[in-house]
Formats: structure tokens, sequence, C-alpha cells
């Protein structure tokens, strides 16, 4: 009798380990299905529109060739841009290119147009052409309202990013070209071809508040620090850039660039075309098209000084820098380490052809959507002012 109890008790215990196995390891399934997976990694992409010099096809076609910026600016795709085609069939040249997070769109303009493209489904959801013309595009910080000047005539249009509907006009007589809508959205720089003054819009009126200059020269490309208080312009006929105050809206200096030579340049007609700060602001690159350079000035001083130069493949005629302010993308498609100042890469397509453009934008994607961007012009992304 005492041995048929303990066999009992055996079986019993044995019985209540392997439900207490069985429980533990159902459990431990539950627990492992429900476990939440990782965050998806957040992409960052080099959006590369072309043709982007003039409108050069050998420079990568008609579309948006896209560079995965953590694989060493690796092709990834390319989109088609259909649309903005002149008369004779040829693709019109790109003047700009700016996103909307709002929207979730990235707008490019041509000389006769806007295009809206959907960066989830790649998708053209509009085209619209405008009076007189687009030149190079900005777009307001909350991604609603695009500035777009008309190609080098009287005006700015003032767009509607969801509709492409023209909001009002901006006359200003100046031969409307490059545009910054400013980081506080206040503010919008326009500057024309035609104009030695920066003219300065006041964003809830859509009207010139006030006006920064005389400039030796009429204005080229430009940019501004963050904190939107000084802005660097090219000027026709300058080896250099000049510097502005945006709060006064007096002159303050001329830099000229030394040791170099002023020549003739294949594109622009405007020996410096193309001017940007590092996000951190403390340098300043600028464009040498005759001499095929990038000078890099130190602006943790006022004004800037030149530090060295970098020689590039090709005529740059455009400069800005990753969000990040590692990279310094000039037109000419080479990635420079800001850092090194070494040439790391070249911006190549799916057939390991030269890609170059003077339009091109960071994109980041987490979960398949843009959550972040960058812009066009070498901004500077230190927001509050700093004595020099």
């Amino acid at each position: 009798m005492k041995t048929i109890k303990t066999a009992f008790l055996l079986l019993l215990s044995g019985l209540i380990f392997v439900s207490a196995t069985a429980w533990i390891a159902s459990s431990g399934d539950k627990l492992t299905t429900s476990a939440p997976k990782p965050a998806p990694k957040v992409q960052r992409l080099l959006y590369v529109v072309t043709p982007g010099i003039r409108n050069y096809l050998g420079y990568g076609g008609h579309g948006i060739q896209v560079f995965d910026i953590d694989n060493n600016h690796k092709f990834l795709k390319f989109i088609k841009t259909p649309g903005g085609m002149m008369k004779k069939g040829i693709p019109s040249n790109v003047k700009g290119v700016d996103v909307s997070l709002s929207t979730n769109c990235i707008y490019i303009s041509t000389l006769e147009a806007i295009q809206c493209i959907d960066l989830v489904t790649e998708k053209t959801l509009w085209e619209k052409e405008y009076e007189g013309g687009v030149d190079r595009i900005s777009i307001s910080p909350d991604g609603k309202i695009i500035y777009a000047p008309s190609l080098e005539k009287a005006h700015w249009n003032v767009v509607d990013a969801k509709t492409g509907d023209v909001i009002t006009k901006i006359v200003t007589n100046s031969g409307s070209h490059n545009t910054i809508y400013g980081p506080d959205g206040k503010e919008v720089y326009m500057a024309g071809l035609k104009s030695t003054m920066l003219n300065v819009a006041d964003t809830k009126t859509h009207t010139v508040s006030k006006q920064v200059g005389p400039f030796g020269a009429e204005i080229r490309p430009f940019t501004i620090n963050g904190a939107q208080t000084l802005v660097y312009v090219n000027v026709n006929g300058l080896l250099g850039f000049e510097i502005g105050d945006l709060v006064t809206g007096k002159f303050l200096h001329r830099v000229v660039v030394e040791g170099w030579n002023v020549g003739e340049v294949r594109r622009h007609g405007c020996p410096s075309h193309g001017i940007g700060l590092t996000p951190d602001e403390k340098e300043l690159w600028l464009c040498d098209g005759h001499n095929l350079r990038l000078h890099v000035f130190d602006n943790t001083v006022m004004p800037p000084v030149q530090k060295t130069t970098i020689a590039l493949k090709d005529m740059p005629g455009w400069i800005t820098f990753s969000l990040d302010g590692k990279y310094a993308y000039p037109a000419t498609g080479e990635v420079i380490d800001v850092k090194t100042r070494k040439i790391i890469t070249n911006l190549e397509d799916a057939d390991h052809n030269d890609v170059q453009s003077e339009k091109m934008v960071e994109i980041h994607f987490n979960g398949g959507k843009p959550v972040a961007a960058g812009d066009q012009f070498g901004l500077g992304q230190v927001r509050k002012a700093t004595k020099n």
C-alpha cells in the first residue's frame, strides 16, 4: 500500500511539473510573439533632380536620382518625372527643388512650371504653369506656402503648396531669381538678377517690408544664417562674396578671394556662383567657376577669413550640405567630407555615369514616410545670434 501511495505521489508531481513547464513555455511563446518590434531605422536619402545643369541630359537624364547617404551615397533608385517638357520635346531646365512635410511632397520648378510629386507613391499630383515662368522656389517651414519667382521678371507668385493655386503676387521689378524662406517663417528673402538690393517680404501680408543693400553689383546666389541676421551674397563680377545685415538693412563687408585669377566661366557669367554655410556656421564655402574650386572661409570671425581651397573635377555652380554637416555637395556630383576636405565618392547613376546637378535636397524617411528634409541652399542652422 505504501509503495502504491509513493508511486501515486511521484506521478502527481510529474504531472504538475509537466503542466508547469508547458505553461511557462506557452507563456514564453506569448511573450515572444507580443514583444514590440524594433523601430525602423531612419533612412537618409539625397534627391538629385536632373537636368539640373541647364537642360543637359548628359548629367543624369530627366528625373530624380536618389542616393543612400548612409551607404556611401550609392545609387538607390530613379524616379521618372513626366511633364516639364519644352515645345521641342526636350526636358525643360530644372530651376529649383524643395520639400513639404505637410503635404509629403517634393516640388520641382522648371522654366515654365512647378511639379508636385508625392514622396510615398512617387506619382505626380499636379503640374502647373505660371505667368512669367518659374525660377528657384522656396517653401515655408510649415510646408504650406511656396514663394515662386517668375523667370527673371517683375514678380513672385505666392502659391498654395497643396493645390498649386496662386494666392497673391508680389511685384518687385527686380528680375526675380533666387528665394529663401526664413526658418522662422516670418520673412522671405528675394533676390533679383536686375537689382543690387535684396527684397524682404513679410509673410503675414505677402508684401515687401524692407530692403538690404545696396550690394556692389546685381545679386546672384545667396545664403543666410539661422538667426536671420546676416546674408552672404554672390554678386556679378566678384570672385568672392559680400555680407549684409538683415536687421538694419545695411551693407557690411566685401570679401575677395586671394591668390586666384578671375577668368571666363562656362555658365552663369559670374565668377562665384554658389555659396553656403556649414550647418554649424563655422565655415563658409564658395564656388569658383573659372578655377574649378571651392574656397573655404573661417566664418567664426567677421569678415570671414580664407582658409583653404578644394579642387573639383568640373565647374561648380552650387553648393549645399548634409543636415548633419558631415558632407558637402557641390553641383559637380562630388561628395566631400567637410572635416577632412577629401572627396570620398562621386554620385553615379545606375549605369555608373556621372550625375551632376545644382538642384538637390536631403530627405529622411521613417517607415516609408518622410520625416525630415534639408534645403537646396546651404543655410546656417544656428538659430541664436552669436557675436564674432
